[in-house]
């Protein structure tokens, strides 16, 4: 019976050294699993870091180059307004240009008239500076100008200064011009001033 008890104790008592073994192994395991579940948690941080310092410098970038090109925009824009400026201001170059060799024969006319009393060579002079100039505006800018005396009376183009009644004629016609009208590229910019004549009433 004795032995049996002593059996039966050392069997108890390997038995619970196996279980603290046992335990002991589990505990480990689980150390190790939380240990490896740490170090993952740590490397998955690692990676959301990276991704994160990644994301931010897009950001960076992408904020510097809308900077840039919200400057390069409003540079775009100063240009445009400056040119328009510009544009407006200088829009009459070619003109002016154009009328500055007739304006210096005017000068030369004027310059003439001192020294010369000869008046026949000094409105020759002064006819040909206004052909120079009438060719000019004709030619390089479109500009004509129209004398319609004895035509008929147009309102569209004419405006008639005075009204008398005439004979001869059966309806409204231009007996005098007062001032010559301007078209430019055919568009009335300056109506003839003129005298009508109208049909004498019975």
């Amino acid at each position: 019976m004795k032995k049996k008890n002593r059996k039966d104790k050392r069997g108890s008592a390997m038995a619970e050294e196996e279980m603290k073994k046992e335990e002991v192994a589990q505990a480990a395991t689980e150390e190790e699993k939380t240990a490896s579940a740490e170090e993952n948690a740590e490397a998955e941080v690692d990676v959301l870091r990276g991704k994160v310092k990644e994301l931010e410098d897009t950001i960076a970038d992408l904020r510097d180059k809308a900077l840039r090109e919200a400057a390069e925009v409003e540079n775009y824009k100063k240009r445009l307004r400056q040119e328009k400026e510009n544009a407006v201001k200088y829009a009459n170059e070619a003109l002016i240009k154009d009328l500055l060799d007739p304006l210096d024969n005017f000068s030369r006319a004027i310059e003439a008239s001192e020294k010369s009393k000869d008046f026949d060579t000094i409105r020759t002079g002064v006819v040909m500076v206004e052909d120079q100039l009438h060719s000019i505006l004709k030619n390089n800018w479109g500009l004509e100008s129209y004398s319609p005396e004895g035509e008929d009376f147009d309102p569209s183009d004419m405006e008639a200064c005075m009204m008398q009644e005439a004979d001869g004629i059966d309806k409204e016609k231009v007996m005098q011009v007062f001032m010559k009208g301007y078209k430019l590229h055919g568009k009335v910019i300056r109506a003839a001033k003129v005298a009508v004549g109208k049909p004498k009433s019975n």
